[in-house]
């Protein structure tokens, strides 16, 4: 089944197809349930243009190839039906094609996920994933409560994690409330007490969606400080 993905190679190195066979680091972005949108396409366009070459890579293939939605009411609801007949089986498998497509682009590379909304649940999934050595989970909703498809809640899943994980939470955030934040940041401390590998960051006063410019949860500061951490990271 092929993956309808959005590929941003560096802009410097659009027309060099030999370029992709030096970089150092590639990065999967997974997108909020809105599917791969203009927002989505433009967060791997803005890694690209950092001279890191992304990969948009759609949640609800099965179900939802195409989808592109707006931040609408009607959409939510359109976009949380496809995330509820999702599993965590069918994220892993979609993943690990795009792994495997991009070990052929820019062979070496190290893999780095970056995640918003269910696709920061997703981005802890694909933490457990052998190649993946960074993920970042940008207010992953759900993974103290439960798991895509059904099962122990994707936190249990932490001791199987063998690079690194970064979950960022908004205080304002009424996806996650303050049990589940306490849960996630609990969770990390007891499988990394050194806080080597796990780290939670929370940010005062953002809500759910604080780095999308296309929607009226955008918080400029917190937005700022995602992507200041992500620029780091990902140098």
């Amino acid at each position: 089944m092929p993956l309808r993905c959005w590929w941003a190679p560096p802009v410097a190195d659009q027309h060099d197809i030999d370029a992709n066979m030096t970089q150092k680091r590639v990065v999967i972005v997974l997108p909020e349930v809105f599917g791969v949108n203009a927002w989505v396409r433009g967060v791997a366009d803005r890694l690209a243009a950092a001279g890191v070459p992304a990969l948009a890579v759609p949640l609800f293939a099965r179900t939802a190839p195409e989808l592109d939605l707006a931040y609408e009411t009607s959409d939510l609801a359109q976009g949380r039906r496809h995330k509820d007949a999702t599993t965590t089986d069918q994220i892993l498998s979609d993943l690990s094609a795009a792994i495997a497509w991009l070990a052929r682009v820019c062979p070496g590379a190290e893999v780095s996920v970056v995640g918003f909304c269910f696709g920061g649940h997703a981005a802890l999934l694909a933490a457990t994933l052998p190649a993946v050595k960074h993920s970042f989970d940008f207010y992953g909703a759900g993974v103290s409560r439960m798991r895509p498809g059904g099962g122990p809640p994707s936190l249990a899943l932490l001791p199987s994690i063998q690079g690194q994980l970064t979950c960022l939470c908004g205080t304002g955030d009424h996806l996650i409330p303050a049990e589940d934040r306490a849960a996630i940041q609990a969770a990390l401390r007891e499988s990394d007490p050194e806080g080597e590998r796990f780290r939670y960051l929370e940010l005062e006063g953002a809500d759910h969606g604080f780095m999308c410019d296309a929607r009226s949860s955008y918080n400029p500061e917190a937005a700022r400080f995602g992507w200041q951490l992500l620029e780091r990271s990902l140098a």
